[in-house]
């Protein structure tokens, strides 16, 4: 089984990323920074947040759905707010989306938040709202079932450091995780995380009995060289005692958003 996580920064590298997603077709793919606005047909919009402006891929869920046919295709909003059309507002919903090939048939799964809760009229103030997703699958090769979680990590402006909001993310998020996956059941949780290596974050998931594959495989960090900001990590990808790592790789070409994809064979 081939997993896949990326943030697929608002699909602004559209033209490079679906080719990459339909050569590769990981078995699950993870995909964070989504948008879906089924309000408009436009293939462009524009993102507006004082000085951070950034075209998005208006209808991103769908051209990932339409690249990767024989998958299910599953969206789970963290709030919705305004995209510009020109001078026009159109209404976008953003969050995560989990991509499933469909000889894997999904037996359980869940979403949840693991920062604030839905924000149905706007992307609101910083950190906003984040929510993780996770799906039991089973697969058939290997005769058993197989647990896949990812979240998005919330953002903060002072940066990549501790706080008592994510770490209670973490937690949440082993909670969301562990309400699905039973007790013997591969566990692979990832995501942009929005933290350092040597984060509380990171340490909440190890006492949760998972490992962490990035800092044990790359020290090159997570962020292609379209990411201009000082620290390279931001993605993580951990496993439990019952994965057995094939392969596993951070994929720095071709550069198909400012993160890197990340890649596990189990």
């Amino acid at each position: 089984m081939r997993i896949m996580c990326l943030n697929g920064w608002g699909g602004k590298l559209y033209g490079k990323l679906l080719p990459y997603l339909k050569q590769n077709s990981p078995d699950v793919l993870c995909l964070q920074e989504v948008v879906h606005s089924p309000a408009t047909n436009k293939d462009w919009l524009i993102y507006r947040d004082g000085d951070h402006v950034l075209p998005q891929r208006a209808n991103f869920f769908r051209d990932v759905a339409i690249a990767l046919p024989n998958h299910t295709a599953i969206f789970c909003p963290s709030a919705q707010g305004i995209l510009w059309d020109d001078n026009t507002q159109v209404p976008s919903q953003w969050g995560l989306a989990t991509f499933v090939k469909k000889s894997f048939p999904v037996i359980a799964q869940t979403q949840g938040f693991v920062h604030k809760t839905y924000s149905p009229d706007g992307y609101g103030e910083h950190p906003r709202s984040r929510n993780a997703h996770a799906v039991r699958v089973f697969d058939y090769e290997a005769n058993r079932p197989v647990c896949v979680a990812h979240m998005h990590g919330l953002r903060d402006l002072r940066g990549k450091i501790d706080t008592p909001e994510r770490a209670e993310q973490a937690r949440k998020f082993i909670s969301i995780t562990t309400s699905i996956a039973e007790s013997n059941d591969p566990l692979v949780v990832c995501g942009d995380f929005n933290v350092e290596p040597e984060s509380e974050t990171l340490k909440i998931l190890a006492e949760a009995g998972l490992t962490n594959l990035i800092t044990a495989r790359t020290t090159k960090g997570t962020r292609s060289s379209y990411y201009k900001k000082p620290g390279k990590y931001a993605d993580y990808m951990l496993v439990n005692t019952n994965v057995k790592v094939l392969d596993f790789k951070v994929v720095y070409e071709p550069e198909v958003s400012d993160h890197c994809p990340l890649v596990l064979d189990i």
